[in-house]
């Protein structure tokens, strides 16, 4: 572990999204005594088919809390409703504060090109922040950052307008009971209103064991194509024996709004990839962004 413990910030908008997105990676920052923050910029209380208000965001906080109990991390829920993020200018400071109070090295959150708005709206805050939580005059009353921390975004299948492009990729199977093990707290969402909304809820099991095995199987199914789709940056990361065989993966793409991924901060990020994964896919921002490529 690096002398000094990573601070590992993921910014989702519901409280089920940073686990979904993450978990396994996660897992392993913990697992090396680093701190990992899970934050929901909504309360989650419209995530359901019968319960909904204060009684599901009650609910929805403590199966939070108990998914980033199973690693070790914190879970953070945000008051806003649920359905009701937008881009006001509220939110912002609270994201600037956010990020702000808990100086992380990284950041993680939703691309804005995504099928619900609240994933848009907190993928475009933290955008919004990204440079923000630098200036000193903006929300004064939180001492500010003196550069952007390392942002990234989760993986998603959204081809327009641009496609999702992995920069990082985690070999999460070592982790992936943890993560079962996390998605399994959120009961409300994973055998109640996901099958509800998707047309299957006649296909979850009774009794603990059984749910339990059943959503592993979701799970996998759900996870298993990202490293197929992905399978040239995994052997890349992995090499070509490992790389081959790695069937559970999370991807990350960097965001051009945050401080550049070399190599070096590759390695300090990622202390548990390969140490040959830093040679590839680097994505480093340019100096002056608004400045474009030469052709």
């Amino acid at each position: 572990m690096t002398e000094q413990p990573l601070r590992i910030l993921v910014i989702g908008a519901h409280p089920d999204d940073a686990d979904i997105k993450t978990g396994g990676t996660a897992a392993q920052w913990c697992a090396l005594g680093h701190e990992v923050k899970l934050v929901s910029l909504t309360n989650g209380q419209a995530g359901h088919q019968t319960q909904h208000g204060p009684a599901l965001a009650k609910r929805r906080r403590g199966e939070a809390n108990a998914a980033a109990a199973v690693i070790g991390a914190a879970y953070e829920v945000f008051d806003p409703p649920d359905g009701e993020l937008d881009d006001r200018l509220e939110y912002r400071g609270r994201v600037i504060r956010l990020i702000r109070g808990f100086r992380p090295d990284l950041v993680i959150t939703h691309r804005s090109t995504d099928y619900h708005p609240d994933h848009r709206f907190a993928g475009l805050l933290v955008q919004d922040a990204a440079y923000l939580v630098t200036v000193p005059a903006i929300c004064p009353e939180t001492p500010h950052l003196l550069q952007s921390p390392v942002i990234l975004y989760f993986s998603d299948a959204f081809k327009k307008p641009c496609r999702f492009e992995p920069h990082v990729v985690v070999d999460i199977e070592p982790e992936f009971d943890k993560l079962v093990s996390m998605l399994h707290c959120h009961a409300s969402q994973f055998y109640e209103w996901i099958p509800y909304n998707a047309g299957y809820l006649d296909q979850v099991p009774h009794g603990e064991q059984a749910r339990r095995e059943w959503l592993a199987g979701r799970l996998r199914g759900r996870v298993r194509p990202l490293a197929n789709r992905y399978r040239e940056l995994v052997v890349q990361t992995y090499g070509p024996e490992r790389g081959r065989q790695v069937q559970y993966i999370e991807a990350f793409e960097v965001s051009e709004f945050g401080a550049p991924l070399d190599a070096a901060a590759r390695v300090r990020l990622f202390p548990f990839l390969p140490a040959a994964a830093s040679a590839g896919a680097a994505f480093v921002r340019k100096e002056w962004v608004d400045i474009p490529e030469e052709e």
